[in-house]
C-alpha cells in the first residue's frame, strides 16, 4: 500500500482516505434513509477488503468481513427497492437467543481464529476474528431489530480504535470513533422506542 502523507505521526494512503470519505458519505446516506447508502456502502467496504488484505495491513478476518458486508449491502439495496417505507421498531433480545447467538460466536470465534492462526500470517488473529465474528453477530441484530446490537457496536469500536492506528490506518480509527459515537446515538434512540420482547 502505497503511503503518501502523514496524519498525527502516522503515514497513511490516498486509499484510506478514499475509504474513510465513503464511509461518512455511506453513514450520512444511512441516517437520512437515502437508498444511495447501499451502493456508497458497497464502494467503502470493497476499498476497505483491499486495504485489510494487504501485506502493510494483514487483517485478514476484518478483509472477509467487508465482502461479507458487501454481499449484505446488496441485499438491502434489493429491499430497499422493494419496499418504501422502512419502519423501526426495536425490541429487546431474548435471553434464549441471545445465547444461542452467543454460542454461535463463541464457536466461530475459535474456528476463523484456529484457521487464521494455523493457515495465514495474519496480525493478532485471534482478535481479529473476534472483533469479525461479533461485527457479523451486531449486523445480524441490527436486521431483527434488537436493540442490544448497539452494545455490540460500542464494544467492537472500541476496540477498533486503537487497532487501526497500531495498523498505521489512523484516519480509519478517526471514523471508527465517529462510529462509536453514532452506536451511542442509535442505543440511545432506540431505546426510546423499544417495545419488550414477550417471548
Amino acid at each position: 500500500m502505497l503511503s503518501e502523507l502523514s496524519i498525527f505521526g502516522q503515514t497513511t494512503s490516498w486509499l484510506e482516505i478514499v475509504a474513510i470519505l465513503t464511509g461518512i458519505v455511506s453513514v450520512y446516506l444511512t441516517v437520512t434513509q437515502s437508498i444511495y447508502c447501499f451502493p456508497s456502502g458497497i464502494v467503502n467496504v470493497l476499498l476497505y477488503a483491499f486495504i485489510f488484505f494487504s501485506p502493510d495491513v494483514r487483517l485478514y478476518s476484518d478483509g472477509i468481513l467487508q465482502c461479507i458486508f458487501a454481499i449484505l449491502l446488496v441485499y438491502g439495496w434489493i429491499q430497499w427497492s422493494t419496499k418504501k417505507d422502512v419502519v423501526v421498531n426495536p425490541i429487546k433480545i431474548d435471553v434464549k437467543t441471545a445465547l444461542r447467538l452467543l454460542l454461535i460466536t463463541i464457536v466461530a470465534t475459535i474456528i476463523l481464529s484456529y484457521f487464521m492462526s494455523t493457515f495465514t500470517n495474519a496480525v493478532y488473529p485471534v482478535l481479529d476474528a473476534s472483533l469479525t465474528c461479533l461485527s457479523l453477530a451486531a449486523q445480524w441484530m441490527i436486521a431483527k431489530k434488537f436493540l442490544e446490537n448497539w452494545i455490540v457496536w460500542i464494544f467492537v469500536d472500541i476496540i477498533y480504535i486503537p487497532l487501526y492506528f497500531e495498523r498505521k490506518l489512523p484516519l480509519t480509527s478517526v471514523l471508527y470513533l465517529i462510529f462509536l459515537v453514532l452506536a451511542v446515538k442509535g442505543y440511545l434512540e432506540w431505546k426510546k422506542k423499544v417495545l419488550v420482547n414477550a417471548e
